[in-house]
Order: C-alpha cells, then sequence, then structure tokens
C-alpha cells in the first residue's frame, strides 16, 4: 500500500518545515505550499489524501480555500490549524467542512495523531459489512451511502458519525462518546462540533434519517416506523 499524501499550507517557512518532518517521521508523504492560491493549485495537480490548512496567510486565507474546495465538490479531508483564540473561527471552520481543527501553538505528536486518525476516517477500515436504518444503507467496504437508492455524498467524518450511530441504533450517544468513537479524541477542544456534524446529516437525509436530540445527554438514531 503506498503511503497517504498530504497538502501542507501554512505561510511560515518553520512551520511548513516542522509539520513536513514529522509527517515523514510517520511515513506520510508531503507537499507543500505557501500560501491560498498556491493550495488551490497543489489540489489539481495532486491527488492528496489530507490537507493540514492554515487559516492566517496573506492574500488568500484558509477560511476561503476550503469554501473554495467544498463549493467545488472537493471532499479532500481538512485539518485547520490557527492561532486565533475566538470560539467562532472553530464554528465557522466546521461549518465550511473542516474535518478537525488544531489551535497553534501545537504539539506535533498530537498533530501526527489527528492526521492518522484523519487517514483511517477517510480510507475505511476495509469491512465488507454494510448497515441500514429504513431506506438508508452504508456500505463500510464500498464507503458508499444511499437513502431511498439515490447515493449521497457525505465527507469522510460525516460517513463515519453516520456510520457510528447506525452500529448504534436507538441508543443515546453523549457527546463525548461520538468524540471519542468517531475523532479519536477523549478531549476534543470544543464538543459542539457534533451538533455541528449532525446538522449536516439531517440536512442531507431530511425525513429519511431521524436523529433525535435527548437534551442533555445526546443523541438517539431512530428506526422508522413501519408503515405495514
Amino acid at each position: 500500500m503506498s503511503s497517504p499524501l498530504v497538502l501542507v499550507v501554512d505561510d511560515e517557512d518553520g512551520v511548513r518545515d516542522l509539520i513536513v518532518d514529522a509527517m515523514s517521521m510517520a511515513n506520510i508523504e508531503t507537499v507543500t505550499a505557501k500560501h491560498g492560491l498556491e493550495a488551490i493549485t497543489r489540489l489539481r495537480e495532486s491527488n492528496v489524501d489530507l490537507v493540514i490548512l492554515d487559516i492566517n496567510m496573506p492574500t488568500m486565507d484558509g477560511y476561503e480555500v476550503l469554501e473554495r474546495m467544498r463549493n467545488g465538490g472537493i471532499t479532500t479531508p481538512v485539518i485547520v490549524l490557527t492561532a486565533r483564540l475566538d470560539r467562532e473561527d472553530t464554528k465557522k471552520a466546521f461549518e465550511l467542512g473542516a474535518d478537525d481543527f488544531v489551535r497553534k501553538p501545537f504539539g506535533i505528536e498530537e498533530l501526527t495523531f489527528r492526521v492518522q486518525a484523519v487517514l483511517r476516517r477517510s480510507q475505511g477500515s476495509g469491512n465488507t459489512e454494510v448497515l441500514r436504518c429504513g431506506s438508508v444503507i452504508l456500505d463500510i467496504g464500498a464507503h458508499s451511502v444511499t437513502s431511498n437508492g439515490m447515493e449521497v455524498e457525505l465527507s469522510p467524518t460525516e460517513f463515519r458519525l453516520l456510520q457510528v450511530f447506525l452500529e448504534n441504533t436507538k441508543r443515546v450517544m453523549s457527546k463525548d462518546q461520538l468524540l471519542t468513537q468517531v475523532w479519536g479524541l477523549d478531549n476534543y477542544a470544543d464538543p459542539n462540533v457534533v451538533e455541528t456534524y449532525v446538522s449536516y446529516l439531517r440536512k442531507k437525509f431530511g425525513t429519511t434519517l431521524t436523529i433525535r436530540t435527548v437534551r442533555g445527554v445526546g443523541y438517539q438514531l431512530k428506526e422508522p416506523v413501519s408503515t405495514n
């Protein structure tokens, strides 16, 4: 199996070099970009498996890069980096389709762990199991989802979240449980990311999938009521 390829986008030479060295130690190949416009070019030239994207860059910041990616149908996973402390930055990143969020200064081991976790989610486990809830069918091996026979495009994180819900139908899952099983972290900085991604699933599936909010506890995927 070939090594995954990660695009590292940061206008600081020292930060880029640090991340590239860390990825190399983890047997992950890299390409780099110094700013947003160069990142867009790299995405067109290379079939990357993940993007590590800084927010604070001249000319085109990371938010615009992420927005252009998602509007252009590019579902490549993105880990956002930022030195900003405003909670709204986290919210905006996830609303635009980021898969994870790391604040600067960061520990290189933590970043490597998060990169590996996102790559595992996006590449799947090789499992051939098929999960169903009503008309929604998730094929783990094929990494595909259909609803009423129509394919539904999901990001790797959305796919993993739906998988966890389907594996725990009827069970009420707390935010902490979902963060651990989907994001692979016990102490995630912003548990409200779960709310954001649940809202994504609700919008994409509409009435074909019912994810109930259990106030003060978490979320529950309900099986459809039979009309027979």
